[in-house]
């Protein structure tokens, strides 16, 4: 079991932790109610820096990136993040990333912990062009600041305006005296912030740093059952759950990063699919009968009749009801459908909505 760099620190500070993609993580400091509740209304901080990032470089860059994902990468810019997906041959997704664009010829791609080799592997199977790749992994540590209190925290921290940054955009620059340090206006959560990417040798320098400048707002830190539900809350996808192998991407929503106007590994075949209508989709539902909906669970009509599963439930903190997300057929997919959950034989109602479960 690997561990990250701020181990000793999360034992330190009291976190149950717990396996994750591989990792020995910190799944909860005090209670998931309280983080989910910290995040959602001030600020928290997630060690995430089990992800994994690789830098990819030279003049073949651009094209090995548009050839294993399925946005267009050509529309970035120095300082532009993209959320994006790897397609695999079959249909499914290898993974879902996020592409920062460093400068022209310089990127990086931020995957999913328990997908690093598989990913690394992947593109490198597919890097006949010669794109120079180098894994960052180990070497970089992440902290997201979340909440709407996470540009107050930070700023205090660095010279860069935080608050002149859009959703999706990044800077590299000194903060809390550390040079190089990639301060990035993304996040899992849909509470807005920042994520943090400094050189392992500072992050503890920059863990305390953050803890001291958020101290007047009551900063804490959060573990991953409220990234969870925090995650859900948005309607965001987890790699695992709601996306695999075999999940098709336009079942899952992921439509509007799927780009046709470029070629991508099996865009054809996604094309066709896109043509043909798709058979089931992924929804977001909502308890009416008192239930916590859980992963697997099945997904019926009024008759009993098996529709789908479960991929990602929860009680929302911020909704106190059940919320899930799961695949069904097209003609139960609109918004406000009646659809039921099975819970130990008992079908409890719940209906369709649109994501995001929190709008605001």
């Amino acid at each position: 079991m690997k561990t990250v760099p701020l181990h000793q620190v999360h034992i330190r500070l009291g976190a149950k932790m717990v396996p994750f993609a591989g990792f020995e993580m910190p799944v909860r400091y005090s209670s998931d109610l309280d983080e989910h509740h910290t995040v959602r209304n001030n600020v928290g901080v997630f060690d995430v820096s089990h992800m994994g990032e690789f830098s990819v470089k030279g003049p073949k860059a651009l094209a090995l990136i548009q050839k294993v994902s399925s946005n267009d990468a050509a529309t970035l810019y120095d300082g532009k993040v993209q959320y994006s997906y790897l397609p695999n041959a079959k249909g499914g997704v290898v993974d879902d990333l996020l592409v920062y664009r460093i400068a022209e010829d310089d990127y990086m791609l931020v995957v999913n912990a328990s997908n690093i080799e598989k990913d690394w592997d992947w593109i490198q199977s597919h890097n006949t062009e010669g794109a120079e790749m180098t894994n960052l992994s180990d070497d970089l540590c992440l902290f997201a600041v979340q909440g709407p209190n996470a540009t107050a925290t930070l700023q205090k921290l660095t010279g860069s305006d935080l608050g002149a940054m859009e959703y999706y955009t990044f800077h590299i620059g000194e903060m809390a005296g550390i040079e190089d340090v990639i301060i990035s206006a993304t996040g899992y959560t849909g509470a807005g912030g920042f994520e943090i990417y400094v050189n392992k040798k500072n992050a503890e320098k920059m863990w305390d740093a953050i803890f001291e400048a958020g101290k007047e707002f009551g900063i804490k830190p959060v573990g991953l059952g409220a990234r969870d539900t925090l995650r859900l809350e948005k309607g965001f996808c987890l790699y695992g759950n709601d996306i695999d192998d075999i999940t098709s991407p336009l079942e899952a929503g992921l439509g509007w990063v799927t780009k046709f106007s470029k070629d991508f590994i099996n865009s054809e075949s996604l094309k066709t699919q896109k043509e043909a209508g798709l058979n089931r989709k992924l929804v977001g539902f909502e308890m009416i009968d008192r239930g916590i909906p859980r992963s697997h669970y099945e997904l019926c009509d009024a008759s009993g009749h098996k529709l789908g599963e479960v991929t990602s439930g929860t009680q929302s903190p911020t909704l106190q009801k059940g919320i899930g997300m799961g695949y069904v057929p097209t003609p139960f997919s609109k918004p406000d459908t009646e659809i039921f959950v099975k819970v130990r034989d008992k079908l409890l109602k719940a209906r369709t909505v649109k994501l995001p479960f929190v709008k605001n």
